[in-house]
């Protein structure tokens, strides 16, 4: 009779090449890693997809404003009031399409750069989206008129006006597990100046006389 070592060890080498369940137990191990490496690629990809997006929205506030006619014929200056822009603010909502609107944070601003090649803010609006809605809501600007705002060193050109818009989105991926589970703040800025006229009066501002835009 075989002694019980010999046959623990003919076990044991009937084992090292039995290679049944061997690819269930290595698509096991793979699996998580896979998973893990799917839900990653679509949560970035549907990050990159809303940030590129969310720099389409800067572009599409800025442009627009910056396009408003002028006020009167051969006026030098536009006119917008709150219904102009709130248009403006609610065409983010399309352009988000088919990525929910609600996070979207946006801000128009216009900028004169002073003789110095200071830029202020000469007035700024901001809008809001709320969940399910098919308008923008306007909101109170973070920025307030005599704000002092940097620019690039292109854009500085002495006593000019520039249309600036903010744009700010909070993407919360689905899953949350690969990407961060709190949300990634996107933000984007263009920087336009208005075609059609030299300035945009929102609310009597910038004050001048009838067809000028102010050079302080």
């Amino acid at each position: 009779m075989r002694s019980f070592l010999s046959v623990v060890w003919c076990r044991a080498a009937e084992m090292r090449h039995d290679c049944r369940a061997i690819a269930a137990t290595e698509f096991a191990v793979i699996v998580p890693l896979m998973l893990v490496m799917f839900f990653g690629t679509v949560e970035f990809s549907s990050g990159v997809a809303v940030d590129r997006k969310l720099t389409i929205v800067a572009r599409t506030l800025s442009d627009l404003t910056s396009q408003s006619p002028p006020s009167s014929p051969n006026s030098v200056k536009s006119t917008v009031d709150d219904n102009y822009l709130q248009n403006i603010f609610t065409a983010s909502i399309a352009i988000l399409q088919p990525y929910s609107p609600t996070p979207v944070k946006a801000q128009l601003s216009e900028i004169y750069v002073d003789s110095n090649k200071v830029a202020k803010v000469q007035w700024s609006k901001a809008a809001t989206i709320g969940s399910g809605a098919t308008q923008a809501t306007l909101a109170t600007s973070t920025r307030t008129a005599g704000d002092v705002v940097s620019l690039p060193t292109q854009l500085a050109v002495k006593q000019t006006y520039l249309i600036f818009s903010e744009v700010s989105y909070l993407y919360i991926p689905i899953i949350g597990y690969v990407m961060a589970k709190t949300g990634v703040n996107l933000k984007d800025v263009t920087y336009t100046r208005p075609r059609q006229v030299a300035c945009v009066v929102y609310n009597g501002v910038p004050a001048a006389a009838p067809n000028d835009c102010p050079t302080p």
